[in-house]
């Protein structure tokens, strides 16, 4: 980042006069948005029909939010800078937005809102009205990539946002509600992986208007001294902004800017151009002002401001009563509106004076718009990491350890570009994916240990052991135009259930906002799965993640089960190419069965689900007597040794073979993109044929995407039922019933005729789960027919 070390610490009389009208300006639009409808100039008295039917928005937050946004203007014009911010506190819509319309970008944006008296009416008409826009600060708000409405992420967001972008000043505003959350608490140190050479910096602004929606909050009633002690604590050099007078907190919050933005040169500098190594200290600016500032002091008897009760809308029945409707104008006449905007609405040139220009304003930076600045990822042909499949089930490999080595060469490709990131939770090298190692370490500039391995101060591999530090790392990084995979534990995925909602709902708006240029899609790797937790057991042994993102937007979410190695490629090819998704791909580290050439897999995964010939006994000459379906890893293998069973003990039996790995393929098309209609469907899986369907989750997912089906009556599915423990690999498909034995069981049990003519097949497989059940007490490891498996079909 470029700063000019001479810019002026001390504000002259103009430009304090012209950052208050700014400020009061934004306060006055902000009020605006709130409670009108009608009369935005108050050229007229107010009167009840001037006001909205529903008052709804926050007024407590907005006015801090405005000063900041009013300081920040003034630095980047003066100084040139390159920045956008996060606005943290959850309901800071009325003040982002009015700032984005007086700096000129929400015009731009949307020109059906122009700078003038009916444009101003239509800011706030539109504001928290039916057809209108949100009270967060939106996907539909010019310079936004954070929401704000479920609180804990901003300062994550906003260091994934810096990461790989040099010359970026990102802001972010941390509500004091917002501070006391998990997700937070744990972003502080994400100081500890801020590169000073080839990220941007961060300048968080904590601030502190003392409450939540009823009650105090933690940080607030902290002594200074304390609360300095701990962000000290957590590695920043905080400077104290405090008061309630405007001009006094305007020279001090100015002052605080430019000494933030001085110490954040000297730190780039010095890591830049001098070399220096050491994890510096960056600055954090701590304001302090009343709730619902300069709003009513007092309603009803009762105070207001700097209390609680600002929180929302501090006068809540302006319609109906008469007091309340006096008090709004008031109100709303302190701001002096007639000096802050012309006879017809246009801010008047003194309240824009420290406003910047063009991309430097904070609605108009695109980065803020990440689409604008993606660029394609340069990803390697499948064939060279594609492993050999002369026939299925011959040879063994890790997929994730072989996805790992394609990984390797795009983290190589982009090493200069710098625009692309893995990250999780301590567990790159857990789910074999340590290969990237060679191509970048892990990023990291607190203190090296000689005993450290692949630790760098420029890494691109992202590892910290809170699930939601590395899902706002990576959503940020996204948001501004790059592209990154996340690799988890299965079972903790779940940490950021509420975080990928957030995502979710983001992506689906900007999908209706011409303006929102598409950005890389947020891509999920879910390994050390349920099936293999040998030495960890039931409390990692939850695959359900996929079931909470399948109950989202269709057009947003896709999931994929790879039963191999070359799947897994070609599934992840696909992935980090497409843009505007949530991907989640769940698959394997140990040693697995290849079943495909990489022509196969590509084709395979093309489809989406498909028949396995090779694997099935029906020879077309008529009808298949049964289905075997399967998706994932695990239950595919499952599906083949019970395809194998029927084989040599059933032969005269037509089963059919069908492998899922998209698993969205199963709705109905009319409900996901991915869906097949039901002639596709009918002539998969059959109508009256039974279906027996081995699945890597909760079994009660599949019928629920397949409820809607002809033959739904005739399929049943296997998966994890909740029974787990730390035990043999095939003891926790036999617990499940998902074992092969099991499913041959399935098969004899719904295919009509078998239960007499085969009833000494079904009690052989009945005895070998038996067996299973003593062998592994007496030896601890399954039986050899399970552990010296192969396909010989």
């Amino acid at each position: 980042m470029s700063v000019d070390t001479q810019a002026p610490a001390r504000l002259e009389e103009d430009q304090l006069r012209s950052l208050d009208a700014h400020w009061r300006a934004a306060n006055y639009l902000a009020v605006g948005q709130i409670y009108l409808m009608a009369n935005p100039l108050l050229t007229e008295p107010l009167r009840p029909e001037h006001v909205k039917p529903r008052l709804l928005g926050h007024w407590g937050t907005s006015p801090g939010l405005n000063l900041v946004h009013t300081h920040l203007n003034r630095v980047i014009k003066a100084r040139g800078l390159d920045a956008v911010c996060i606005w943290g506190p959850g309901h800071g819509g009325p003040a982002v937005l009015a700032n984005s319309w007086l700096e000129g970008s929400y015009t731009e944006t949307y020109p059906d809102v122009p700078r003038d008296a009916a444009g101003m009416a239509r800011l706030f008409r539109q504001f928290s009205f039916p057809g209108g826009v949100p009270s967060h600060v939106a996907p539909e708000t010019p310079g936004s990539i954070h929401e704000g409405g479920e609180l804990g992420y901003s300062l994550s967001h906003a260091y994934g946002a810096a990461l790989d972008h040099p010359d970026l000043l990102v802001a972010c505003v941390i509500g004091d509600g917002e501070a006391e959350t998990g997700p937070l608490a744990a972003s502080w140190h994400s100081n500890k992986f801020l590169d000073p050479v080839h990220d941007g910096a961060v300048l968080p602004i904590l601030h502190l208007n003392g409450y939540k929606i009823a009650n105090p909050t933690v940080l607030s009633r902290l002594p200074e001294h304390e609360l300095d002690a701990l962000l000290r604590g957590y590695g920043h050099a905080p400077l104290h902004v405090t008061g309630d007078d405007p001009m006094v907190v305007h020279r001090a919050m100015a002052a605080a800017m430019d000494d933030a933005l001085e110490r954040i040169a000297a730190i780039q500098s010095s890591a830049r151009e001098d070399g220096v190594g050491e994890r510096p200290h960056w600055p954090v600016i701590v304001l302090r002002t009343p709730k619902g500032w300069t709003g009513p002091a007092e309603v009803d008897g009762l105070p207001v401001e700097g209390t609680w009760r600002s929180h929302q809308v501090p006068l809540a029945a302006v319609r109906d009563n008469p007091e309340h409707l006096r008090q709004l104008e008031q109100w709303m006449r302190s701001y002096r509106p007639e000096e802050l905007f012309d006879e017809h609405g246009a801010p008047r040139p003194d309240v824009l004076a420290c406003v910047p220009e063009g991309r430097h304003r904070l609605g108009a930076n695109p980065h803020a718009n990440g689409g604008l600045l993606l660029r394609e990822l340069p990803l390697p042909p499948l064939e060279k990491y594609a492993v050999e499949v002369d026939k299925p089930g011959a040879t063994l490999h890790e997929p994730t350890r072989v996805l790992g080595d394609m990984l390797q060469e795009v983290m190589h490709a982009t090493s200069e570009r710098r625009d692309f990131r893995l990250v999780g939770p301590d567990e790159t090298a857990s789910n074999r994916l340590q290969a990237v190692y060679a191509a970048s370490g892990k990023a990291w500039q607190a203190q090296l240990l000689q005993v450290d391995e692949h630790l760098e101060r420029h890494g691109r591999v992202m590892e910290i052991l809170s699930e939601h530090t590395c899902q706002g790392w990576l959503e940020g990084y996204l948001l501004t135009g790059r592209h990154g995979l996340f690799s988890c534990y299965e079972a903790f995925v779940h940490i950021v259930d509420s975080m990928v909602n957030q995502h979710i709902k983001w992506l689906r708006t900007t999908r209706r906002l011409p303006w929102r240029a598409p950005i890389a899609s947020l891509n999920y790797l879910l390994t050390s799965h349920v099936w293999r937790q040998d030495h960890n057991g039931f409390s990692h042994q939850d695959p359900g993640f996929v079931d909470h993102i399948l109950n989202k937007s269709p057009e947003v979410v896709r999931v994929y089960l790879p039963s191999d190695a070359n799947t897994l490629l070609s599934v992840a090819d696909h992935v980090l190419r497409s843009k505007d998704y949530v991907n989640v791909i769940v698959a394997g580290k140990q040693p697995c069965f290849d079943w495909l050439s990489m022509a196969e897999a590509k084709a395979h995964c093309a489809r989406g689900a498909g028949i396995w010939e090779w694997a099935g006994t029906e020879d077309g000459s008529r009808e298949p007597d049964v289905v075997l379906a399967c998706a994932g890893d695990v239950p595919t293998q499952e599906v083949l040794a019970a395809a194998q069973l029927l084989r040599r003990h059933l032969p005269e039996l037509a089963v059919r073979v069908v492998n899922v790995v998209d698993i969205a393929r199963l709705l109905p098309s009319e409900e996901h993109p991915h869906g097949m209609n039901d002639f596709e469907y009918d002539g998969l899986f059959t109508t009256d044929k039974p279906v027996i369907f081995a699945y890597h989750g909760y079994p009660w997912l599949i019928h629920r995407l397949a409820y809607r089906r002809t033959g739904h009556r005739n399929l049943h599915v296997r998966g994890y039922k909740e029974i787990g423990t730390t035990t043999t690999p095939f003891d926790m498909v036999v617990r499940n019933d998902l074992d092969r034995y099991r499913l041959v069981m399935d098969v004899i049990d719904r295919v009509p005729g078998l239960a007499v003519r085969a009833a000494t097949v079904r009690q052989r497989m009945e005895d070998t789960r038996q067996r299973h059940h003593s062998w592994i007490r007496e030896h601890g490891l399954d039986l050899p027919e399970v552990t010296d498996w192969t396909w010989d079909g």
